[in-house]
């Protein structure tokens, strides 16, 4: 299972139109390199582990020094000093944020919620433009400079690849179709709450953009996806215009990219948006309460379509607060507002 960052559409519009022959070629380059862990990710298993209520993290992070090797050298672990290379000690804080997120939040110990071991590896290849979730760890390429720099600098891109790993070990969501679409929008929320979290803002003050400052200066765009507006992070030349319905009347059906994982989650994406707007307040106190404890409740199957997580969001939305109350309104209202029924 490819879990990355950048979706493979923007990538092979790269590959096919760039005039640019070295942004053809670092395009190619990252599909393949992105591709060539696709199978390792579906062989990862995990046995049942035990929680644990110490609650303290374990980072680790690697240099693969540009080569593409997996973890690399171990340059800064737990507790140790900064080292001064700006992406090993970015991804040192982000794991850490992430982490107290989810610690203080939701009472969940690391991604598996035993205290697992949260790894990072930075420097990946040459010029590879992507990030990923292996199963095991995360991985940041340097992006190419030009039109991607270091996928190490956005917080939201670490907390949305870490919680692959959280859906990973709850509802372990097929990569396909909605139930893929839904990890993908899922990664999304979550990414946007640890940033949102970490900065203390309402959900009026936050971006709702995924990868902000990810993007070169001379791109036109703010990121690779907007919760609110689904469809208006970039249009560029380069990387083509952001497809992403936020309707179910736009939804994409497509063989590519694993059923348009990346694509169609701009609509269950947009209906979280919509529910913590309404909401109001910080978004990770009551909409992002209600999704975590919905991901991690017994509602949720591998292959759950759209309809059928709106309707457990909602359910979970009467339990937590009252059936008939402000919060299962809003939620239900957000679902029918982008044309699931839940």
């Amino acid at each position: 299972m490819r879990c990355t960052i950048l979706p493979p559409h923007i990538l092979e519009h790269l590959a096919e139109t760039a005039d640019d022959r070295a942004l053809r070629e670092m395009a190619r380059r990252t599909l393949t390199m992105s591709s060539a862990h696709r199978a390792e990710r579906r062989a990862v298993a995990f046995a049942p582990v035990a929680p644990t209520e110490d609650f303290v993290p374990e980072r680790a992070v690697h240099d693969a020094r540009h080569r593409e090797r997996l973890p690399g050298d171990l340059v800064r672990a737990e507790g140790r000093a900064p080292t001064g290379d700006a992406a090993v000690d970015r991804a040192y804080d982000w794991l850490g944020v992430t982490f107290g997120f989810f610690a203080e939040i939701y009472r969940r110990d690391s991604i598996d919620g035993a205290g697992m071991t949260m790894v990072s590896t930075v420097h990946y290849g040459r010029g590879y433009a992507n990030a990923f979730w292996n199963g095991r760890q995360m991985v940041y390429g340097d992006g190419d400079g030009r039109l991607f720099l270091s996928f190490t600098g956005p917080l939201e891109v670490t907390g949305h690849e870490l919680v692959h790993g959280v859906t990973q070990h709850t509802a372990d969501l097929e990569y396909h179709g909605q139930s893929g679409a839904l990890n993908e929008s899922i990664s999304d929320v979550f990414g946007s709450l640890v940033k949102q979290w970490h900065l203390r803002q309402t959900a009026d003050e936050a971006d709702w953009i995924i990868g902000a400052g990810l993007l070169g200066p001379d791109v036109n765009g703010v990121g690779l996806r907007s919760m609110k507006e689904p469809g208006t992070a970039y249009d560029d030349p380069r990387l083509g215009k952001d497809p992403q319905p936020g309707h179910m009347d736009d939804y994409v059906e497509t063989h590519h990219d694993n059923g348009g994982v990346h694509i169609n989650s701009g609509i269950p994406n947009r209906a979280f948006y919509l529910a913590a707007v309404a909401l109001g307040g910080h978004a990770w106190e009551k909409a992002g309460r209600i999704w975590y404890d919905t991901l991690t409740g017994d509602a949720m199957k591998p292959t759950i379509e759209f309809d059928a997580f709106a309707a457990a969001t909602v359910e979970t939305a009467e339990r937590l607060y009252g059936a008939g109350g402000t919060e299962s309104r809003a939620v239900r209202d957000a679902w029918r507002e982008v044309g699931v029924e839940s």
